[in-house]
């Protein structure tokens, strides 16, 4: 059974959510989305929140649409940051953070 988490309406970073030492495997879009890709936030102590870069210095985006399942194609890169982490889920980057127009329900799939 997927995780769910919620980035709320008006805003564009969801709350902070563990997977007990899995890592994001897929990610499961709602059927309504204020149209953005998702980019990820990572925790190793629960408060401070680091963005995801790929090793070549690119922030880690996921392409998203409404109503399908993304396979997480950078898994091994996931996999790598260990257990203990907690993430945040964005609409949109970094740099261009887009806020969803209603509460916005995304499954996430966790992998060992």
């Amino acid at each position: 059974m997927p995780a769910s988490v919620t980035i709320a309406s008006g805003t564009s970073l969801s709350v902070a959510f563990s997977l007990g030492g899995a890592s994001i495997g897929a990610i499961i879009m709602p059927a309504a989305w204020s149209a953005a890709n998702l980019t990820l936030q990572v925790s190793y102590d629960g408060t401070t929140f680091y963005n995801v870069y790929d090793d070549q210095g690119n922030e880690l985006v996921i392409t998203a649409s409404t109503s399908r399942v993304l396979l997480i194609d950078n898994l091994a890169q996931l996999l790598a940051l260990g257990e203990g982490v907690s993430y945040k889920l964005r609409s949109g980057t970094s740099g261009t953070p887009v806020n969803q127009a209603a509460d916005r329900a995304i499954g996430v799939v966790s992998v060992l």
